[in-house]
């Protein structure tokens, strides 16, 4: 199956797309293989969540990250795998489909974005998304600064009309360019009131300070030197909870987050805000993000500066984001890679929370695919433990719910090799009228249960105030 990108189409009309329509065609017949052309199209600024709110529902990707927002539904091509070798056949399917890339022109554009969605575990027993999913959406809509693009992947084949499908897809091309809805705080700070402060029942706190003991129990006799303990929250709203206005939310309160939504069907999302990138990729300079340790914001700037300094100066704190560190640069040069990195870690400062943060930089060779990365990286000390293999035990043993996608990676890979994947922290599960919310704190040695509980109910405190009590429809 051939994918190939069009030429960057200044202003597309149906006699410009349906000539490209045919070279597709022609290529195909040449490889008796079936083509996906892959049109990318110049548009008046948009805002992709706004897009995606009028798209038809079913399949849906959305990730924003601070240069780059992109949206995007349907499905050309879509693969599922489960099991110990997902990350292998996840690769594999992305080198079949990218070496039959066509790219005709020597100015072809933006895409097309393969997406890629992983669990926590390899395998998903309870869970509604499968394990890995690898997807090549239909139609795509990219903001960067203040340039939009709309890339529109079409499956041909030998029998395809292709005079009608080319009028179609200025059609919808338009349709698009005309979406005006207000961006609602797009990257800027919501000044909206906080409902008041969520409480964990008796039961589930008890539980939770239980699982910390249990782990610093654990941590006493093994080598188990980190456990990161979650806990999953669930709500149940009068009315479906509504996806596009949680992520304005979440868009607008934590403008310096990746926001993300990966949803299948009207009414099932896996949404959220993260701070962690796992790793950003463009033109082969890698950077991965070491991010552990936190504390909370301060009430007034004197307060805020005291507490990041606190953490700064926190040995615990500080030996807990070094497990992070030494994890990524240790896969990393298993790959062959030279990280290099700065000494010490700054402050990520967020709306409710601030952070240990390490970038850590590498130049990727050609031969490695950015699944690779995802693979070795996966999952980390911040949201696993140390030793690996030791943590994820514990964590399958004794946590009470599936973490399903939760903490796992999410994002894409470009035609190119270029490629953005989160960690799906500070995220939710939205099935309806019901909502799970997902939180964790890392464990060692030294860690106090009554600390760990009050940062578990923070980081859902911030997940609940952007859901609140969900909309009326």
């Amino acid at each position: 199956m051939t994918v190939a990108p069009s030429p960057f189409l200044i202003c597309p009309t149906p006699a410009t797309v349906l000539q490209w329509l045919k070279t597709s065609q022609q290529a195909a017949y040449r490889s008796d293989q079936a083509t996906i052309a892959s049109l990318c199209f110049p548009i008046p600024t948009v805002d992709p969540l706004a897009v995606l709110s009028e798209a038809p529902s079913g399949q849906q990707c959305y990730l924003d990250a601070p240069t780059q927002a992109i949206a995007a539904w349907g499905a050309v091509l879509e693969c599922r795998f489960s099991g110990g070798d997902r990350f292998r056949k996840a690769r594999q399917c992305l080198a079949i489909w990218k070496r039959q890339i066509c790219r005709p022109c020597p100015n072809p554009g933006l895409g097309p974005f393969f997406f890629f969605s992983f669990s926590f575990f390899e395998t998903a027993p309870n869970g509604v998304f499968a394990p890995a999913t690898v997807l090549l959406p239909s139609w795509q809509v990219v903001k960067q600064s203040q340039q939009s693009w709309v890339i529109a992947n079409v499956k041909l084949g030998p029998e395809t009309a292709l005079k009608p499908l080319s009028a179609a897809l200025c059609r919808q091309v338009q349709h698009i360019a005309r979406v005006r809805k207000p961006q609602l705080g797009f990257r800027t700070r919501s000044k909206a009131a906080n409902p008041p402060p969520l409480q964990l029942t008796a039961e589930a706190a008890l539980g939770l300070k239980q699982s910390v003991d249990q782990a610093l129990a654990v941590m006493a006799q093994t080598n188990l030197k980190k456990q990161v303990v979650a806990h999953a929250l669930d709500l149940v709203s009068p009315w479906p909870w509504q996806r596009d206005i949680s992520l304005r939310r979440l868009r607008s309160r934590h403008p310096d987050c990746y926001t993300f939504a990966f949803s299948q069907g009207p009414q099932t999302h896996f949404i959220g805000a993260s701070p962690e990138r796992l790793l950003s990729l463009r033109q082969g300079k890698l950077v991965a993000d070491a991010l552990a340790g936190s504390a909370p914001r301060g009430s007034t700037p004197l307060l805020d500066r005291c507490l990041g300094q606190r953490l700064l100066n926190n040995p615990k704190e500080q030996a807990e984001h070094r497990f992070v560190v030494d994890f990524i640069v240790t896969q990393l040069k298993a790959l062959g890679l030279r990280p290099h990195y700065d000494a010490f870690p700054t402050l990520l400062k967020l709306s409710h929370i601030q952070h240990l943060h390490t970038p850590i930089y590498a130049d990727l060779p050609e031969h490695l695919s950015p699944l690779q990365l995802v693979e070795t990286l996966h999952p980390t000390p911040a949201v696993a433990g140390v030793p690996t293999a030791a943590a994820c035990n514990q964590i399958q043993r004794t946590e009470r719910s599936d973490r399903g996608l939760y903490a796992a990676p999410f994002g894409w890979v470009d035609y190119q090799g270029n490629s953005e994947f989160i960690v799906g922290i500070r995220s939710a599960l939205l099935q309806g009228r019901r909502a799970r919310l997902y939180a964790g704190a890392g464990i060692v040695k030294g860690s106090d249960p009554d600390q760990e509980l009050a940062e578990i109910q923070l980081k859902l405190q911030t997940l609940a105030e952007v859901l609140g009590n969900g909309q009326r429809p």
